[in-house]
């Protein structure tokens, strides 16, 4: 019996040897090739129609909610010779996307077009909208999706002269958006006259409405217990700071629970933001969107999970507190970068093979670095395979120092990322220069 004992023990401390050098060497390669990608980057989908074009929808994407990159422009004309105002955009259970959006100046009409990939939209119907009251104009629809399921459009209507607008609730019986029949609208009471462009979250049980005081030109804050109303206001005047000749706001939760408000400022010709950690009783002072104040209009912006990808910052190894960034679509490292989202990359699954990895700029969603005979570039992903190539690499332990990073195209393994007066090229490496040249550490901003 000892001597089975004895066996089974020895039999033990060998496995757990094994074990214990497998885990090890687990350890070591996870530490030093973190190729897992584990974060989830939500992606912000941003619809507008802008100062110079009343007809086209231009499609902006963004990882931060704050910097957008074109996806698509135009990207999207009704027909008719309809106008495509204020575009509302919404994800609905069918897969698709839908935007909502004002036809025309006058008119008792709202139109609706989908598209299955935010790029490729296709018109789908106008809802033609009837009260007791004539209706001159319908303005303004914004999608409001409820916590029970339903899919309503929140419009302001006007009986005339451009006046007196009221907003609406129309709510569909149907999941069909090309064939359900809709509800007659009705007010939201509370918020009238004379309110305009008013959208609406829920949190809990209560509806958050955020209206345009159409007399003085304020955004006002309203709540609810139902969507309908009575709607009680809880900020008036210009309670939140954003001042006067504000409208079109649009609200997003961000990842951190925040709140963040967008707003067309039509008195000055820009286009601001400003965000709320306290459920909506106060905001940071009103912020630019970086690029597109002063050019989109009134909009909305889409929420969802993007593909995962580590947001990273990549370090000099040589050249300490330099970052690898783009400028002008040109891949460098620099010591000062401004904005700093230009030095950001998302680190996804490489395009080519989920065993690499590809830099996607965070600021420029579907913007990648990729080899050019040699030369690095930002370029927006065409979905060729030659694109996938030339934009797919692979980590490998640092050339200069094993616990840094240096990365080869991953078809060829002879070609290494380094910096070369600055400017970042794929080439051979052979001296000691070289290598350090080619050797990064990846920071999380």
């Amino acid at each position: 019996m000892l001597s089975k004992r004895k066996g089974r023990a020895q039999r033990w401390g060998r496995h757990k040897a094994v074990l214990l050098l497998t885990l090890g060497l687990l350890m070591i390669f996870t530490v030093t090739f973190p190729n897992t990608v584990k974060a989830t980057t939500s992606v912000y989908t941003m619809t507008a129609f802008t100062n110079t074009s009343e007809s086209n929808m231009y499609i902006y994407e963004s990882y931060n909610a704050k910097h957008y990159g074109l996806l698509k422009g135009p990207a999207y004309t009704p027909p008719a010779a309809d106008l495509i105002r204020d575009p509302s955009i919404m994800k609905h259970t069918d897969g698709l996307y839908y935007v909502v959006y004002t036809t025309n100046w006058s008119g008792n009409t709202i139109g609706i077009a989908s598209s299955p990939d935010k790029m490729n939209w296709t018109f789908v119907r106008n809802i033609t909208l009837s009260t007791t009251t004539p209706i001159a104009h319908a303005w303004a629809p914004e999608w409001f999706k409820d916590t029970s399921g339903s899919v309503s459009i929140i419009v302001s209507l006007s009986p005339g002269n451009y006046q007196n607008f009221k907003p609406h609730v129309i709510t569909a019986s149907g999941s069909n958006m090309a064939s359900t029949p809709w509800s007659a609208p009705a007010v939201l009471t509370g918020l009238a006259p004379n309110y305009i462009d008013t959208f609406v979250v829920k949190t809990g049980s209560t509806y958050h409405a955020f209206t345009k005081n159409e007399t003085t030109k304020y955004i006002e804050y309203a709540t609810s217990n139902s969507l309908k109303g009575p709607y009680t206001f809880k900020g008036t005047g210009n309670w939140a700071g954003w001042g006067s000749g504000v409208e079109g706001p649009a609200l997003i939760q961000l990842d951190n629970g925040s709140w963040r408000i967008y707003f067309d400022g039509y008195a000055d010709h820009k286009y601001y933001y400003s965000d709320s950690g306290d459920h909506f009783q106060s905001w940071s002072g009103k912020q630019e969107i970086a690029g597109l104040s002063g050019m989109v209009r009134h909009m909305t912006v889409l929420k969802e999970s993007g593909q995962p990808g580590d947001i990273r910052k990549l370090e000099s190894f040589n050249v300490l507190g330099s970052f690898i960034r783009h400028f002008n679509y040109q891949a460098r490292i620099d010591a000062s970068v401004s904005p700093v989202e230009d030095a950001e990359f998302r680190i996804v699954p490489g395009l080519a093979n989920a065993m690499g990895i590809s830099f996607e700029a965070m600021n420029y969603p579907g913007y990648f670095l990729r080899n050019n005979n040699g030369n690095v570039v930002l370029v927006k992903n065409d979905g060729s395979a030659a694109f996938r190539n030339d934009a797919t690499f692979k980590r490998v332990k640092g050339l200069a120092n094993a616990s840094w990073t240096s990365y080869t195209l991953f078809n060829n393994p002879n070609l290494y990322l380094r910096h070369y007066d600055q400017v970042l090229r794929l080439q051979p490496v052979v001296t000691a220069l070289d290598k350090s040249d080619a050797t990064f550490r990846e920071i999380t901003p």
